[in-house]
């Protein structure tokens, strides 16, 4: 039982390299859906692991024990392993939801700043402007969708870079690109081995708003001169939004810029491998986890004496 519930606490330290490479082989559309809905099982099934050992630690004191109605020990691996597991557990769960409650409060204020001064600019149907030093753009979740740019980042673009930056966020917004960011965020609080693919998730989603804005404008050069020049122009100027709020100045902008330079390549052998392998950690941490919940939930009615041995 301990055995199948450490399992879910390995495989994610397998998903960032795993990650990296399936956005170089898939599309990035393709590669956002796929890495996200990994790292969900991954993260769900590391916490149902945790938590697994954290009761089977706490039922191995004696007046839990009996709290849990167990009239007989509840069989497990020697008390220097489960002991030792279950102490850990508890402590990575406690930071976890620690550090996530925190993310989740600094987001929320950050997000309701952001949207109160959106709210409070007359907009331009989805676009609003706003009078600040400090070039910056951004896709704005909420009701309506908003695209909230500065005049200083207005007056660092020509015309055209201008209507490539917006189509570039329009398509952020149009894809609901916020919600994978958010999954990724709580995710990266449930194992520290997810922590690297939330860079992977946010640079997927630049590059799926990158490629659509470039059907959209229907000229790639366009779309990477506007995107360089308002790397440029951003600098490594602090931004107040939420990191849910997706821009077009996010992640390694070179790298996003050299992808639209150069012609898209298919390669669906290596596409179909990175999504088997994929899915295949998804599977193995999932049954482990399932099977090792199975397995605690076994061994506690036989403690309580409601199976035989």
């Amino acid at each position: 039982m301990i055995l199948l519930l450490l399992i879910p606490l390995l495989v994610p330290f397998v998903l960032g390299p795993l990650a990296r490479r399936c956005l170089g082989r898939l599309t990035p559309v393709a590669a956002l859906w796929s890495v996200t809905l990994a790292l969900v099982v991954l993260a769900a099934a590391s916490v149902a692991s945790l938590g697994a050992l954290v009761l089977t630690g706490l039922l191995k004191l004696p007046l839990l024990a009996g709290l849990g109605d167990l009239v007989h020990p509840l069989r497990t691996a020697s008390d220097l392993v489960v002991l030792p597991a279950a102490a850990a557990a508890t402590g990575a769960l406690t930071l976890g939801t620690w550090t996530a409650v925190r993310s989740a409060l600094r987001q929320l204020r950050a997000f309701r700043s952001a949207r109160s001064q959106a709210d409070r600019r007359p907009a331009a149907g989805d676009l609003c402007v706003i009078e600040s030093p400090h070039p910056d753009a951004y896709a704005l979740p909420g009701r309506p969708h908003r695209i909230v740019v500065t005049t200083a980042m207005l007056r660092s673009l020509g015309a055209d870079e201008r209507e490539a930056l917006f189509a570039h966020e329009r398509a952020h917004n149009a894809g609901g690109h916020h919600r994978f960011l958010v999954v990724a965020e709580l995710a990266a609080h449930c194992h520290p081995g997810l922590r690297t693919v939330r860079a992977t998730v946010a640079l997927a989603a630049e590059r799926a708003a990158d490629e659509a804005a470039a059907v959209a404008v229907g000229d790639r050069r366009l779309i990477a001169r506007a995107i360089a020049r308002a790397a440029l122009a951003t600098g490594d100027a602090r931004s107040d939004r939420p990191d849910f709020a997706p821009a077009a100045t996010t992640g390694p902008v070179p790298q996003r810029v050299a992808a639209l330079l150069s012609a898209p390549q298919h390669r669906p052998r290596a596409a179909a491998w990175i999504a088997l392998l994929l899915a295949a950690c998804a599977a193995v941490s999932a049954g482990a986890s399932g099977a090792g919940v199975v397995a605690f939930h076994h061994e506690v009615e036989v403690a309580q004496g409601e199976e035989a041995r």
